[in-house]
Order: structure tokens, then sequence, then C-alpha cells
């Protein structure tokens, strides 16, 4: 019995973790409950039981007939949020500091060529949206490069804290007083130093680019 309890908080944790780095979206089919029993080498009631456990928990959706989806994150009712708009910038500033920093460490070990990938096509998309002139675009595409970065990190609690963090930052770019590309514009050369030293595994050279970055964007 205690076996079969672990085994299925097991795949709770390996479901839970492919649904935040995003192998598992929003709406999505998760797959069938015998491709999941020979992924996770288990049997069908320990699937079942975990299946019920995340579906209790407002993760997944079983419909009958259809499949068991991923349901849409409740970040907005967050509390977490709701803490960081309230919060002295400063506050925010530093502990984003240390939230990027660890994000970045771990990308270094952790990244693989998918994320890499990622990365840079994200950055792309950054330098286009500045050739383009489109604040709005520019803030997406960097909020979804960095993103991608603790996407990269493989750390699914850090990838979800991380994301709620973006949501009031894309917020605070917008409500500048008068935003410009020119503040992506001029970080856009650290943001590629970024990715190459993740790349290239250079520790000390991508928190020192993380930081410099985040000097420019208060």
């Amino acid at each position: 019995m205690a076996k079969a309890i672990k085994l299925a908080d097991q795949v709770i944790y390996d479901l839970q973790r492919d649904i935040s780095l995003g192998k598992y979206k929003a709406g999505e089919l998760i797959p069938p409950e015998p491709v999941l029993m020979e992924q996770f080498g288990v049997g069908r009631s320990t699937i079942r039981e975990a299946i019920k456990t995340l579906s209790n928990a407002g993760v997944l959706k079983v419909q009958q007939g259809a499949g068991t989806f991923v349901c849409e994150p409740k970040t907005a009712a967050e509390p977490l949020d709701q803490r960081l708009r309230r919060a002295a910038m400063q506050e925010v500033k530093h502990v984003r500091q240390l939230l990027e920093v660890e994000i970045v460490q771990l990308a270094i070990l952790h990244r693989q060529q998918n994320d890499l990938h990622s990365m840079q096509a994200l950055l792309e998309e950054r330098w286009q949206a500045i050739t383009a002139d489109d604040f709005n675009a520019c803030a997406d595409a960097d909020i979804r490069f960095h993103r991608a970065v603790a996407t990269a990190s493989h750390n699914s609690v850090l990838a979800d804290l991380y994301q709620t963090f973006t949501t009031v930052i894309l917020d605070g770019f917008k409500q500048r007083e008068k935003p410009h590309v020119s503040q992506f514009q001029q970080t856009h050369h650290l943001h590629v130093q970024l990715a190459t030293a993740i790349a290239e595994q250079q520790s000390e050279k991508a928190i020192t680019t993380v930081k410099a970055i985040l000097e420019k964007n208060f």
C-alpha cells in the first residue's frame, strides 16, 4: 500500500512538473492512461490516483469520452501577485535579482538544445519588435525570453514563481510615463550575451550579465 502511494506521488510530481515547464499546455490533452502507464512504469490505479489528485487541485480536468485536459493556470488571484503589486520597487528589484541569478545558474547546468533554440527565437522576435518600433511587442518578447530562461532551469517551482513575477513586471513596463522601445534596444546586446553565456555554460559571465540587465530595467 505504501509503495502505491509513493508511486502516485511521483507521478503527480512528474506530471505537475511537465505542465509547469510547458510540456503540456493549458487546454491540451495529456496522454491517455496506457501511454502514461508505460511512461511511468506503473499500473492503471496509480495513474488514476494521480489524475484524481491533480483534478481535485484544479490542475487537470477529466472529460468523459474526451480525455484529460490541462486547466488554465489560476494566476490572477494568487496572493504573491497581489503582494508584488503593493511592494516597493526596490524590494521587488532585490527579490527578482535573487530569483534571476538562481534561475540562470540552474539554466547553465540543465539547459537543453530545445531551450537554447527557444531563447534564440525569442531574441529574434525581440529585435524585430525593436526595429518595428512596437513597444508592446518588445515588452512581450522580452518577458517571454526571460520565461524561456526560467524554463531552461528545469525547476518547475522556480518556473511557476517567475511566471507570477513577470506578470507584474510586464504591467510595470506598460505603466511607465514615457514607454519607448529604446529601453529594450539598449539592453538587447546584453540579452544576446546572456543567451550565449547560458549556451556555453559560462556561469560568472551569465550572472554578471543578468545583473546588468536588471540594473537597466529599473
